[in-house]
């Protein structure tokens, strides 16, 4: 049951995500999926979730494979270090790691493709990007809580 509502939940959040736009600047809803799995079920899951979506997100944009797999792996990895005894949970922690890591997610992404030379985005545009992306994801941060919180 579990798996198809994951399934479920990937499939709304690309349609979602290639559907709708705030001020021209598409969400990154699909971010949220590696973000809760590595929060829920640690590292390894949560870096293996982030690849297989940014594979699929790099396979659909149609351009070099890498960017989007980079940096989604690395939220999934990074967002288990929340779930830690390091830090005690709050929805404010939760708001703030997510954003943190949409600004990582989208500042690596811009790295590697301008790295690359394919520019996705403009660099003036970059800031209000990965800020209004940040904003938006932040608010599924409130909900989302690793198992051991309180």
């Amino acid at each position: 049951m579990k798996v198809l509502f994951l399934i479920f939940a990937v499939s709304a959040a690309f349609v979602i995500q290639s559907r709708m736009t705030i001020f021209g600047i598409p969400p990154a809803f699909i971010l949220i999926l590696p973000y809760y799995i590595g929060l829920k079920r640690g590292a390894m899951k949560g870096m293996l979730a982030g690849t297989i979506t940014g594979m699929i997100v790099d396979s659909l944009s149609g351009n070099i494979l890498g960017p989007h797999l980079l940096g989604k792996g690395m939220v999934g990895f990074l967002s288990s270090l929340l779930s830690g005894s390091l830090f005690r949970w709050t929805p404010l922690l939760g708001m703030t790691g997510i954003f943190v890591l949409t600004m990582w997610d989208g500042l690596t992404v811009f790295s590697i493709k301008t790295l690359f030379n394919i520019q996705s985005i403009p660099a003036s545009r970059l800031i209000t990007t990965i800020l209004l992306q940040g904003i938006l994801n932040s608010m599924a941060g409130i909900f989302l809580r690793p198992e051991n919180a309180e």
